[in-house]
């Protein structure tokens, strides 16, 4: 079995208005397009994605195949205010998984526990067929750190696009 984790398209970024109800900027349907066109998904798969707009207008770009919405593959939850320095918010939270690296975001365990057993829920049903999941870079880079037995990788998190596409081979 063979699973793909599709991070989703560059959103349509609006400060004061939270990550988790961004739609799928407009602008980036071309590099959605260009991902699916790129023969590197797998022509049958089962399908899923969070629940996030950007990541569900973002399945339904890259497949005509029914996409499950699972709710637990939702992103590291971040509420509160727009954030200059995400990117070290981030790595402070992968340094510190147990805390909320900041006033309303969640700690980064509470995520992997959810994220990550809701991948293994999904792998464990479909046996030997081939998933794909659309979803985050967070996230996601928490379940191939979980599935590999190696540390998250922060540079590989980085250097994600949007969208972009991580394989492993479960």
């Amino acid at each position: 079995m063979t699973l793909h984790l599709v991070r989703h398209g560059r959103p349509a970024m609006t400060p004061g208005v939270p990550a988790a109800t961004w739609d799928l900027d407009p602008t980036a349907y071309d590099d959605v397009w260009a991902l699916r066109s790129s023969g590197l998904l797998p022509s049958r798969a089962a399908w899923f994605t969070s629940p996030e707009p950007k990541a569900v207008q973002t399945a339904q770009l890259l497949s005509d195949a029914e996409v499950g919405v699972l709710d637990d593959l939702r992103e590291h939850e971040r509420t509160g205010e727009w954030v200059d320095d995400f990117v070290g918010a981030v790595r402070r939270a992968f340094e510190h998984p147990d805390v909320a690296a900041l006033d309303g975001w969640e700690p980064l365990d509470a995520c992997r526990e959810r994220v990550v057993a809701a991948v293994r829920r999904v792998l464990d049903v479909h046996g030997s067929d081939d998933v794909v999941l659309v979803g985050h870079g967070t996230a996601w880079t928490l379940v191939v750190a979980d599935l590999t037995g190696e540390p998250p990788d922060l540079e590989r998190w980085a250097g994600l696009a949007m969208p972009d596409l991580l394989v492993v081979d479960v």
